[in-house]
């Protein structure tokens, strides 16, 4: 019998890192030839971009300004006072971006490209249609769409992201769990999955959050409480293919302790699968918290989001074209966007595809 030499770790986890790193680039160069899935990739990167630029691109403040000759942000300091009267008093419709002497000589502003805040009211400006002040049109009160439809965009993405990350997390500890386990841990963690596909997921939300209080927070982690399924299916059917092979097989033979075969063998190599999984998560997330917000179980006013924008056009649908048409795009398309990086990953990690 031959003992294993005590290099052989080391060497295992460096080889299995250089075979990781191999995998993802040859995913990546199938990932590209996919024109569509990249196409998607810069759509997302893009309205990520947005969400988090939100504050520099839509405000009814300065980004940068001159006063009294010190150089002050108001967009990130609310404490910045004007030199006289408001912020607000300073702007010049006529000017865009780039205001010189608005409070007197020596003094300038730097606005961001929509400058109005997305819960200003401008009850004389209500209903007007897409213009050079309002490019995106207002709503019934006045408020302006595009810089709603910003900031809306932090809401609509954090909740793809956080949810799915809450729905990614239990899908793995309870699939890693009856894939690993199997017997009678198996049995109970399906039983539970099959339960909660029985009952339809939008409805099953909407009974959750009728008895919670109006938050974006409660969003979220309802939105993931229910949407694990699909991850545990997947890792569970990964981690009973894997539980099998000689590599895990030779790793518990070593004395490798259950948490350390799991995190850090069969773990890694199931995750591609929950990867795919969680890029339509986020995109299923987004919608589910449209229609939430549509139906008026969502993120609670004056906190802008794109469903919200739609329910409100509700009643102008025959004539505010607008209130309708740029949220319906911009949920279209983000949802769009998602789905084509989940299929492009989906067929980029098909193993017949590597020769």
């Amino acid at each position: 019998m031959t003992s294993a030499h005590p290099h052989d770790q080391p060497m295992n986890d460096a080889f299995q890192e250089t075979a990781s790193s191999t995998y993802w680039k040859t995913v990546w160069r199938h990932f590209r030839k996919k024109r569509l899935a990249v196409a998607g990739l810069w759509v997302t990167a893009f309205l990520i971009a947005v969400a988090v630029l939100a504050p520099l691109l839509a405000n009814d403040r300065p980004i940068a300004a001159s006063v009294g000759g010190s150089l002050v942000f108001p967009v990130l300091d609310p404490s910045a006072k004007p030199p006289q009267g408001t912020w607000k008093d300073l702007r010049d419709p006529n000017v865009f971006l780039w205001q010189r002497n608005p409070a007197g000589p020596g003094t300038w502003a730097l606005w961001p490209p929509v400058p109005y805040s997305p819960t200003e009211y401008d009850l004389l400006q209500n209903l007007s249609p897409p213009s050079r002040s309002h490019w995106f049109g207002t709503d019934d009160r006045g408020r302006d769409v595009l810089s709603r439809m910003i900031h809306g965009a932090r809401i609509s993405l954090s909740v793809g992201f956080v949810a799915v990350g809450i729905a990614v997390a239990i899908g793995i500890f309870l699939g890693g769990l009856a894939g690993y386990f199997g017997g009678w841990v198996d049995a109970v963690i399906s039983r539970l999955i099959e339960i909660l596909l029985t009952i339809p997921t939008f409805f099953l939300i909407i009974a959750i959050i009728a008895f919670l209080p109006p938050s974006i927070y409660n969003i979220m982690v309802v939105i993931g409480l229910t949407g694990w399924t699909g991850v545990a299916r997947f890792v569970r059917a990964e981690f009973f293919k894997l539980k099998n092979l000689d590599f895990i097989q030779a790793t518990a033979a070593l004395g490798a302790g259950h948490l350390r075969i799991i995190f850090l063998h069969m773990l890694p190599n199931a995750m591609a699968p929950v990867l795919v999984s969680a890029v339509f998560g986020i995109a299923g997330a987004i919608l589910t918290e449209s229609g939430l917000s549509f139906l008026g179980f969502g993120v609670p006013p004056p906190t802008p989001s794109w469903g919200d924008i739609l329910s409100q056009s509700r009643d102008y649908i025959e004539f505010a074209w607008w209130l309708t048409t740029f949220p319906g795009l911009a949920i279209f398309l983000s949802i769009t966007a998602y789905n084509l990086v989940g299929e492009g990953l989906r067929d980029a990690m098909d193993p017949k595809l590597f020769e």
